[in-house]
Protein backbone atom coordinates (compact mmCIF):
# COMPACT_ATOMS: atom_id res chain seq x y z
CA UNK A 1 0.00 0.00 0.00
CA UNK A 2 1.59 3.36 -0.98
CA UNK A 3 0.38 5.98 1.31
CA UNK A 4 -0.52 9.47 0.57
CA UNK A 5 1.12 12.59 1.98
CA UNK A 6 -2.27 13.75 3.01
CA UNK A 7 -1.89 10.32 5.78
CA UNK A 8 1.38 10.94 6.54
CA UNK A 9 0.74 14.18 7.74
CA UNK A 10 -1.87 12.73 9.52
CA UNK A 11 0.22 10.45 11.36
CA UNK A 12 3.10 12.20 11.63
CA UNK A 13 3.64 12.51 15.26
CA UNK A 14 3.69 8.88 15.42
CA UNK A 15 5.86 7.98 12.47
CA UNK A 16 8.58 11.41 14.30
CA UNK A 17 8.27 9.69 17.59
CA UNK A 18 8.93 5.83 16.47
CA UNK A 19 11.73 7.24 14.12
CA UNK A 20 13.77 9.53 16.82
CA UNK A 21 13.09 6.57 19.02
CA UNK A 22 15.24 4.14 16.31
CA UNK A 23 17.87 7.02 15.84
CA UNK A 24 18.16 7.48 19.90
CA UNK A 25 18.74 3.81 20.34
CA UNK A 26 21.15 4.13 17.31
CA UNK A 27 23.48 6.86 19.02
CA UNK A 28 22.85 5.48 22.71
CA UNK A 29 25.45 2.47 21.28
CA UNK A 30 28.18 5.28 21.09
CA UNK A 31 27.31 6.83 24.01
CA UNK A 32 29.21 6.10 27.11
CA UNK A 33 27.40 4.76 29.87
CA UNK A 34 28.29 8.32 32.00
CA UNK A 35 26.79 9.75 28.97
CA UNK A 36 23.07 8.83 29.87
CA UNK A 37 22.37 12.80 30.14
CA UNK A 38 22.56 12.71 26.95
CA UNK A 39 19.91 10.32 25.97
CA UNK A 40 17.63 11.41 28.50
CA UNK A 41 17.85 15.16 27.36
CA UNK A 42 17.07 13.72 23.43
CA UNK A 43 14.03 11.49 24.79
CA UNK A 44 12.69 14.43 26.53
CA UNK A 45 13.59 16.49 23.34
CA UNK A 46 11.40 14.12 21.09
CA UNK A 47 8.42 14.26 23.36
CA UNK A 48 8.75 18.20 23.06
CA UNK A 49 9.07 18.04 19.38
CA UNK A 50 5.93 15.60 19.26
CA UNK A 51 3.74 17.27 21.59
CA UNK A 52 4.38 20.61 19.33
CA UNK A 53 3.29 18.28 16.11
CA UNK A 54 -0.07 17.32 17.92
CA UNK A 55 -0.66 20.93 19.07
CA UNK A 56 -0.52 22.50 15.34
CA UNK A 57 -2.75 19.34 14.04
CA UNK A 58 -4.92 20.13 17.05
CA UNK A 59 -5.42 23.53 15.87
CA UNK A 60 -5.38 22.80 11.90
CA UNK A 61 -7.93 19.89 12.09
CA UNK A 62 -11.56 20.44 13.54
CA UNK A 63 -13.22 18.23 12.19
CA UNK A 64 -12.32 13.87 12.65
CA UNK A 65 -9.93 12.29 9.93
CA UNK A 66 -10.29 8.85 9.25
CA UNK A 67 -7.39 7.18 6.93
CA UNK A 68 -4.85 4.35 6.43
CA UNK A 69 -8.09 2.69 5.73
CA UNK A 70 -10.42 3.06 8.54
CA UNK A 71 -7.91 2.32 10.68
CA UNK A 72 -6.80 5.04 12.26
CA UNK A 73 -9.07 8.41 13.33
CA UNK A 74 -7.50 12.14 14.24
CA UNK A 75 -10.25 13.76 16.09
CA UNK A 76 -10.24 15.79 19.47
CA UNK A 77 -10.29 13.25 21.77
CA UNK A 78 -6.94 11.84 19.94
CA UNK A 79 -5.24 15.17 19.98
CA UNK A 80 -6.45 15.93 23.36
CA UNK A 81 -5.34 12.39 24.67
CA UNK A 82 -2.10 12.48 22.89
CA UNK A 83 -1.00 15.76 24.53
CA UNK A 84 -1.87 14.39 27.96
CA UNK A 85 -0.16 11.56 26.99
CA UNK A 86 3.16 13.72 25.87
CA UNK A 87 2.59 16.40 28.79
CA UNK A 88 2.60 13.65 31.50
CA UNK A 89 5.16 11.08 30.55
CA UNK A 90 7.59 14.65 29.86
CA UNK A 91 7.23 14.87 34.35
CA UNK A 92 7.52 11.07 34.62
CA UNK A 93 11.22 11.33 32.91
CA UNK A 94 11.85 14.40 34.93
CA UNK A 95 10.87 12.90 37.85
CA UNK A 96 12.64 9.23 37.23
CA UNK A 97 16.15 10.50 36.21
CA UNK A 98 17.92 10.78 40.07
CA UNK A 99 15.81 7.99 40.68
CA UNK A 100 17.10 5.37 38.94
CA UNK A 101 20.08 6.58 38.91
CA UNK A 102 20.60 5.78 42.26
CA UNK A 103 19.39 2.90 41.52
CA UNK A 104 22.03 1.77 39.12
CA UNK A 105 18.40 1.39 36.66
CA UNK A 106 19.92 0.99 33.02
CA UNK A 107 18.95 4.30 31.98
CA UNK A 108 19.08 4.33 28.44
CA UNK A 109 16.54 1.25 28.07
CA UNK A 110 14.65 2.91 30.67
CA UNK A 111 14.17 5.83 28.18
CA UNK A 112 14.13 4.06 25.39
CA UNK A 113 11.53 1.11 26.11
CA UNK A 114 9.19 4.24 28.04
CA UNK A 115 9.39 5.90 24.99
CA UNK A 116 8.36 2.83 22.77
CA UNK A 117 5.51 2.49 25.56
CA UNK A 118 4.49 6.34 24.65
CA UNK A 119 4.11 5.58 20.97
CA UNK A 120 1.89 3.10 22.04
CA UNK A 121 -0.51 4.85 24.09
CA UNK A 122 0.06 7.43 20.82
CA UNK A 123 -1.51 4.80 18.77
CA UNK A 124 -4.09 3.94 20.94
CA UNK A 125 -5.57 7.49 21.18
CA UNK A 126 -5.83 7.42 17.42
CA UNK A 127 -6.69 3.90 16.68
CA UNK A 128 -10.41 3.38 14.63
CA UNK A 129 -10.14 -0.64 14.60
CA UNK A 130 -9.68 -3.21 16.94
CA UNK A 131 -6.18 -4.11 14.91
CA UNK A 132 -4.52 -0.34 16.03
CA UNK A 133 -6.13 -1.04 19.00
CA UNK A 134 -4.41 -4.35 19.59
CA UNK A 135 -1.19 -3.23 18.49
CA UNK A 136 -1.06 0.07 20.19
CA UNK A 137 -2.15 -1.84 23.55
CA UNK A 138 0.25 -4.84 23.02
CA UNK A 139 3.40 -2.46 22.34
CA UNK A 140 2.69 -0.45 25.83
CA UNK A 141 2.37 -3.58 27.47
CA UNK A 142 5.32 -4.92 26.93
CA UNK A 143 7.30 -2.45 27.36
CA UNK A 144 5.94 -2.20 30.65
CA UNK A 145 6.35 -5.20 31.72
CA UNK A 146 10.13 -4.61 30.76
CA UNK A 147 10.78 -1.86 32.99
CA UNK A 148 9.11 -2.88 35.79
CA UNK A 149 11.76 -5.82 35.89
CA UNK A 150 14.56 -3.43 35.53
CA UNK A 151 15.46 -3.10 38.95
CA UNK A 152 17.05 -6.68 38.67
CA UNK A 153 18.80 -6.29 42.38
CA UNK A 154 14.78 -6.01 44.00
CA UNK A 155 13.29 -8.96 43.90
CA UNK A 156 9.90 -7.83 44.79
CA UNK A 157 9.81 -5.68 41.53
CA UNK A 158 10.88 -8.87 39.58
CA UNK A 159 7.87 -10.73 41.27
CA UNK A 160 5.18 -7.89 40.13
CA UNK A 161 6.96 -7.95 36.54
CA UNK A 162 5.99 -11.65 36.81
CA UNK A 163 2.26 -11.08 38.12
CA UNK A 164 1.75 -8.05 35.54
CA UNK A 165 2.69 -10.79 32.72
CA UNK A 166 0.72 -13.23 33.39
CA UNK A 167 -2.55 -11.16 34.70
CA UNK A 168 -1.80 -9.16 31.00
CA UNK A 169 -1.32 -11.63 29.14
CA UNK A 170 -4.87 -12.86 30.49
CA UNK A 171 -6.44 -10.21 29.73
CA UNK A 172 -4.91 -9.80 26.45
CA UNK A 173 -6.34 -13.06 25.42
CA UNK A 174 -9.89 -11.89 26.86
CA UNK A 175 -9.76 -9.04 24.97
CA UNK A 176 -8.59 -10.95 21.54
CA UNK A 177 -11.47 -13.77 22.16
CA UNK A 178 -13.84 -10.83 22.27
CA UNK A 179 -12.60 -9.19 19.16
CA UNK A 180 -12.88 -12.60 17.69
CA UNK A 181 -16.70 -12.97 18.07
CA UNK A 182 -17.34 -9.35 17.35
CA UNK A 183 -15.48 -10.03 13.95
CA UNK A 184 -17.63 -13.24 13.58
CA UNK A 185 -20.65 -11.63 13.83
CA UNK A 186 -20.11 -8.29 11.61
CA UNK A 187 -17.58 -9.28 9.39
CA UNK A 188 -15.37 -6.28 10.31
CA UNK A 189 -13.21 -4.70 13.14
CA UNK A 190 -13.92 -1.09 12.42
CA UNK A 191 -15.77 1.42 14.66
CA UNK A 192 -17.87 2.61 12.41
CA UNK A 193 -18.84 -0.76 10.84
CA UNK A 194 -19.25 -2.83 14.57
CA UNK A 195 -21.95 0.55 15.01
CA UNK A 196 -23.84 -0.28 12.01
CA UNK A 197 -24.07 -4.08 12.28
CA UNK A 198 -24.42 -4.66 15.85
CA UNK A 199 -28.06 -4.88 17.76
CA UNK A 200 -29.26 -5.37 21.02
CA UNK A 201 -30.57 -8.79 20.23
CA UNK A 202 -27.59 -10.66 19.22
CA UNK A 203 -26.45 -12.94 21.83
CA UNK A 204 -23.20 -13.72 21.03
CA UNK A 205 -22.68 -9.97 20.40
CA UNK A 206 -23.16 -9.26 24.22
CA UNK A 207 -20.78 -12.13 25.07
CA UNK A 208 -18.39 -10.48 22.82
CA UNK A 209 -18.91 -7.13 25.00
CA UNK A 210 -18.49 -8.70 28.66
CA UNK A 211 -14.89 -10.48 27.11
CA UNK A 212 -14.08 -6.62 25.58
CA UNK A 213 -15.08 -5.20 28.63
CA UNK A 214 -12.53 -7.93 30.39
CA UNK A 215 -9.78 -6.82 28.69
CA UNK A 216 -10.53 -2.97 29.05
CA UNK A 217 -11.49 -3.22 33.03
CA UNK A 218 -7.79 -4.98 33.68
CA UNK A 219 -6.11 -2.12 32.00
CA UNK A 220 -8.03 0.01 34.17
CA UNK A 221 -7.38 -1.24 37.19
CA UNK A 222 -10.84 -1.66 37.99
CA UNK A 223 -12.16 -4.66 40.41
CA UNK A 224 -12.95 -7.51 39.22
CA UNK A 225 -9.65 -7.39 37.36
CA UNK A 226 -7.84 -5.28 40.45
CA UNK A 227 -5.74 -8.16 41.69
CA UNK A 228 -2.18 -6.56 39.97
CA UNK A 229 -2.96 -2.81 40.75
CA UNK A 230 -1.64 -3.06 44.73
CA UNK A 231 1.36 -5.95 44.10
CA UNK A 232 2.57 -4.16 40.66
CA UNK A 233 2.37 -0.62 42.09
CA UNK A 234 4.47 -1.30 45.57
CA UNK A 235 6.99 -4.13 43.79
CA UNK A 236 7.65 -1.55 40.96
CA UNK A 237 10.46 1.27 40.91
CA UNK A 238 8.59 4.11 42.01
CA UNK A 239 9.82 5.82 39.05
CA UNK A 240 8.17 2.78 36.99
CA UNK A 241 4.66 3.35 39.40
CA UNK A 242 4.59 6.68 38.72
CA UNK A 243 4.79 6.61 35.11
CA UNK A 244 2.41 3.32 35.03
CA UNK A 245 -0.12 5.46 37.40
CA UNK A 246 -0.09 8.39 34.76
CA UNK A 247 -0.25 8.47 31.30
CA UNK A 248 -1.42 5.10 30.46
CA UNK A 249 -4.92 5.63 32.24
CA UNK A 250 -5.96 8.35 29.33
CA UNK A 251 -4.91 5.66 26.54
CA UNK A 252 -6.99 3.53 28.78
CA UNK A 253 -9.81 5.80 28.87
CA UNK A 254 -9.38 6.70 25.10
CA UNK A 255 -10.08 3.16 23.78
CA UNK A 256 -12.19 2.71 26.00
CA UNK A 257 -14.49 5.43 24.59
CA UNK A 258 -13.86 4.41 20.89
CA UNK A 259 -15.83 0.89 21.87
CA UNK A 260 -18.19 1.49 24.24
CA UNK A 261 -19.35 4.77 22.43
CA UNK A 262 -18.55 4.50 18.87
CA UNK A 263 -18.85 1.07 18.08
CA UNK A 264 -21.15 -0.63 20.69
CA UNK A 265 -24.05 2.36 21.08
CA UNK A 266 -26.62 0.20 20.39
CA UNK A 267 -25.54 -2.34 23.19
CA UNK A 268 -25.65 1.11 25.96
CA UNK A 269 -28.30 -0.53 28.15
CA UNK A 270 -26.27 -3.99 28.41
CA UNK A 271 -22.45 -2.26 29.18
CA UNK A 272 -24.32 0.51 31.31
CA UNK A 273 -25.72 -2.21 33.65
CA UNK A 274 -22.25 -3.58 33.58
CA UNK A 275 -20.35 -0.75 34.18
CA UNK A 276 -23.08 0.20 37.35
CA UNK A 277 -22.06 -2.85 38.79
CA UNK A 278 -17.93 -2.10 38.25
CA UNK A 279 -17.99 1.23 39.66
CA UNK A 280 -19.92 0.42 42.88
CA UNK A 281 -17.36 -2.25 43.70
CA UNK A 282 -14.39 -0.06 42.32
CA UNK A 283 -15.33 2.46 44.52
CA UNK A 284 -16.52 0.09 47.39
CA UNK A 285 -13.14 -2.41 47.52
CA UNK A 286 -10.69 0.91 46.72
CA UNK A 287 -11.71 3.35 49.16
CA UNK A 288 -12.40 0.72 52.30
CA UNK A 289 -9.09 -1.87 51.58
CA UNK A 290 -7.20 1.72 51.32
CA UNK A 291 -7.45 2.62 55.08
CA UNK A 292 -6.08 -0.67 56.54
CA UNK A 293 -2.92 0.30 54.23
CA UNK A 294 0.44 0.93 55.96
CA UNK A 295 2.37 1.41 52.76
CA UNK A 296 2.18 4.54 50.65
CA UNK A 297 2.31 3.45 47.30
CA UNK A 298 -0.46 0.23 48.22
CA UNK A 299 -2.31 2.61 49.34
CA UNK A 300 -2.24 5.08 46.40
CA UNK A 301 -2.92 1.99 44.90
CA UNK A 302 -6.15 0.98 46.46
CA UNK A 303 -7.24 4.78 45.95
CA UNK A 304 -6.88 4.37 42.46
CA UNK A 305 -9.08 1.73 41.95
CA UNK A 306 -11.78 4.24 43.49
CA UNK A 307 -10.89 6.74 40.74
CA UNK A 308 -11.40 4.95 37.97
CA UNK A 309 -14.72 3.54 39.74
CA UNK A 310 -15.59 7.40 40.05
CA UNK A 311 -14.63 7.38 36.08
CA UNK A 312 -16.77 4.79 34.77
CA UNK A 313 -19.67 6.54 36.21
CA UNK A 314 -18.90 9.74 33.73
CA UNK A 315 -19.00 7.00 30.84
CA UNK A 316 -22.26 4.55 31.84
CA UNK A 317 -24.21 7.93 32.01
CA UNK A 318 -22.39 9.45 28.62
CA UNK A 319 -25.62 8.52 26.59
CA UNK A 320 -28.23 10.39 29.32
CA UNK A 321 -26.47 13.47 30.32
CA UNK A 322 -25.03 16.01 27.97
CA UNK A 323 -21.86 16.30 30.45
CA UNK A 324 -21.11 12.56 31.24
CA UNK A 325 -18.32 11.87 28.89
CA UNK A 326 -17.00 15.62 29.65
CA UNK A 327 -16.79 15.41 33.14
CA UNK A 328 -15.22 11.59 32.83
CA UNK A 329 -12.41 13.01 30.90
CA UNK A 330 -11.31 16.11 33.22
CA UNK A 331 -11.68 13.63 35.84
CA UNK A 332 -9.18 10.88 34.66
CA UNK A 333 -7.19 13.89 33.32
CA UNK A 334 -7.24 15.56 36.63
CA UNK A 335 -6.38 12.43 38.73
CA UNK A 336 -3.68 11.32 36.37
CA UNK A 337 -1.66 15.22 37.65
CA UNK A 338 -2.23 14.45 40.88
CA UNK A 339 -1.36 10.72 40.82
CA UNK A 340 1.96 11.57 39.15
CA UNK A 341 2.34 13.74 41.88
CA UNK A 342 2.02 11.76 44.86
CA UNK A 343 4.13 8.93 43.15
CA UNK A 344 6.72 11.78 42.49
CA UNK A 345 7.30 12.94 46.03
CA UNK A 346 7.90 9.20 46.98
CA UNK A 347 10.37 9.30 44.68
CA UNK A 348 11.56 12.25 45.95
CA UNK A 349 11.61 11.38 48.98
CA UNK A 350 13.79 7.86 48.44
CA UNK A 351 17.21 9.00 48.64
CA UNK A 352 20.36 6.51 48.43
CA UNK A 353 18.56 3.13 47.42
CA UNK A 354 16.33 3.47 50.69
CA UNK A 355 12.42 3.39 49.11
CA UNK A 356 10.06 6.03 51.52
CA UNK A 357 7.38 4.60 51.09
CA UNK A 358 5.61 3.38 54.55
CA UNK A 359 3.32 6.21 55.94
CA UNK A 360 5.55 6.53 58.79
CA UNK A 361 8.39 8.16 56.75
CA UNK A 362 5.95 10.99 56.33
CA UNK A 363 5.67 12.17 59.55
CA UNK A 364 6.87 15.44 60.18
CA UNK A 365 7.72 16.30 56.67
CA UNK A 366 6.65 19.47 57.35
CA UNK A 367 9.91 20.54 59.47
CA UNK A 368 11.90 18.69 57.16
CA UNK A 369 10.84 20.31 54.12
CA UNK A 370 8.10 22.85 54.18
CA UNK A 371 7.63 23.04 50.16
CA UNK A 372 7.44 19.47 49.70
CA UNK A 373 4.71 19.16 52.53
CA UNK A 374 2.80 21.91 50.94
CA UNK A 375 2.44 20.30 47.48
CA UNK A 376 1.70 16.90 49.09
CA UNK A 377 -1.21 18.37 50.82
CA UNK A 378 -2.39 20.21 47.82
CA UNK A 379 -2.31 16.60 46.03
CA UNK A 380 -4.10 15.12 48.61
CA UNK A 381 -6.75 17.24 48.66
CA UNK A 382 -7.29 16.96 45.47
CA UNK A 383 -7.63 12.93 45.48
CA UNK A 384 -10.18 13.84 48.23
CA UNK A 385 -12.11 16.25 46.45
CA UNK A 386 -11.44 19.00 49.39
CA UNK A 387 -12.10 22.81 47.63
CA UNK A 388 -10.62 24.41 46.05
CA UNK A 389 -8.31 21.83 44.54
CA UNK A 390 -9.41 21.04 40.75
CA UNK A 391 -10.56 17.41 42.31
CA UNK A 392 -13.51 18.89 44.12
CA UNK A 393 -14.85 20.22 40.78
CA UNK A 394 -14.03 16.85 39.26
CA UNK A 395 -16.10 14.86 41.54
CA UNK A 396 -18.50 17.91 41.45
CA UNK A 397 -18.98 17.06 37.72
CA UNK A 398 -19.55 13.40 37.98
CA UNK A 399 -22.39 13.68 40.45
CA UNK A 400 -24.20 16.52 38.09
CA UNK A 401 -23.76 14.11 35.47
CA UNK A 402 -24.94 11.23 37.25
CA UNK A 403 -28.25 13.82 38.69
CA UNK A 404 -29.06 15.06 35.36
CA UNK A 405 -29.49 11.17 34.15
CA UNK A 406 -31.70 10.79 36.80
CA UNK A 407 -29.06 8.52 38.82
CA UNK A 408 -29.53 10.15 42.03
CA UNK A 409 -29.18 6.91 44.05
CA UNK A 410 -25.80 6.29 42.60
CA UNK A 411 -24.69 9.95 43.29
CA UNK A 412 -25.22 9.42 46.47
CA UNK A 413 -23.67 6.42 46.64
CA UNK A 414 -20.81 7.54 45.04
CA UNK A 415 -20.65 10.62 47.84
CA UNK A 416 -20.89 8.31 50.42
CA UNK A 417 -17.36 6.57 49.29
CA UNK A 418 -15.55 10.19 48.41
CA UNK A 419 -16.29 10.97 52.13
CA UNK A 420 -14.90 7.20 53.16
CA UNK A 421 -11.71 8.10 50.86
CA UNK A 422 -10.97 11.78 52.94
CA UNK A 423 -9.86 9.62 55.83
CA UNK A 424 -7.45 8.16 54.79
CA UNK A 425 -6.08 11.21 52.50
CA UNK A 426 -6.02 13.07 55.47
CA UNK A 427 -4.05 10.75 57.24
CA UNK A 428 -0.77 11.65 55.35
CA UNK A 429 -1.79 15.27 56.07
CA UNK A 430 -1.95 14.94 59.76
CA UNK A 431 1.04 13.14 59.67
CA UNK A 432 2.88 15.45 57.73
CA UNK A 433 1.73 18.51 60.03
CA UNK A 434 1.36 17.15 63.37
CA UNK A 435 3.44 14.39 63.84
CA UNK A 436 7.04 14.80 64.95
CA UNK A 437 9.87 13.08 62.76
CA UNK A 438 11.39 9.77 63.23
CA UNK A 439 14.98 10.07 64.83
CA UNK A 440 15.87 7.73 61.36
CA UNK A 441 14.16 10.30 59.03
CA UNK A 442 14.53 13.81 60.53
CA UNK A 443 17.35 15.35 58.39
CA UNK A 444 16.52 17.73 55.86
CA UNK A 445 15.26 16.67 52.25
CA UNK A 446 17.52 17.87 49.62
CA UNK A 447 15.49 18.05 46.15
CA UNK A 448 17.33 18.92 43.08
CA UNK A 449 16.06 21.98 40.72
CA UNK A 450 14.55 20.06 37.57
CA UNK A 451 12.25 18.28 39.86
CA UNK A 452 11.64 20.62 42.63
CA UNK A 453 10.27 22.69 39.28
CA UNK A 454 8.06 20.02 38.02
CA UNK A 455 6.67 19.20 41.60
CA UNK A 456 6.00 22.52 42.30
CA UNK A 457 3.75 22.98 39.02
CA UNK A 458 2.20 19.42 39.92
CA UNK A 459 0.86 21.22 43.12
CA UNK A 460 0.02 24.10 41.87
CA UNK A 461 -1.63 23.35 38.98
CA UNK A 462 -4.07 21.20 41.33
CA UNK A 463 -4.32 24.05 43.32
CA UNK A 464 -4.67 26.28 40.20
CA UNK A 465 -7.04 24.58 38.11
CA UNK A 466 -9.37 24.26 40.84
CA UNK A 467 -9.78 28.08 41.25
CA UNK A 468 -9.98 28.35 37.46
CA UNK A 469 -11.66 25.44 36.36
CA UNK A 470 -13.68 26.34 33.67
CA UNK A 471 -11.31 26.32 30.45
CA UNK A 472 -10.00 23.32 31.71
CA UNK A 473 -14.26 22.25 31.43
CA UNK A 474 -14.56 23.56 28.36
CA UNK A 475 -11.78 21.70 26.88
CA UNK A 476 -13.25 18.18 27.99
CA UNK A 477 -16.42 19.75 26.87
CA UNK A 478 -15.71 20.46 23.19
CA UNK A 479 -13.72 17.08 22.73
CA UNK A 480 -15.88 14.95 23.89
CA UNK A 481 -19.65 16.52 23.81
Amino acid sequence: MILSLAEILIALPEIFLLCATCLILLCDVYFSKKHHLITYCLVQFTLVITFFLVFLQFKEYSDPIITFSGNYIFDRLAAIAKLFIYLFSFFAFIYAREYIQSRKIASSEYYLLSLLAVLGMSIMASAYSFLTIYLGLELLSLALYTIIAMHKESYIAIEAAMKYFILGGLASGMLLYGISLLYGVTGGIRMDVLALALNQQNVVAIAALIFVLGGLIFKFGAVPFHMWVPDVYQGAPTSVTLFIASAPKIAAFVITIRILVQAMPSLHLNWEHILIVISILSMCFGNVLAIAQSNLKRMLAYSSIAHIGYTLLGILVGPIASQGYSAALFYIATYVLVAAGAFAIIAIMSKDGIELDQLSDYRGLNARNPWLAFMMLLIMFSMAGVPPTVGFFAKLGLLEALVQADMVWLAVLALIFALIGVYYYLRVVMLMYFEEPTEESDAPIVVSSDALVAISVNGTAALFLGLFPSFFIDLCRVTVG
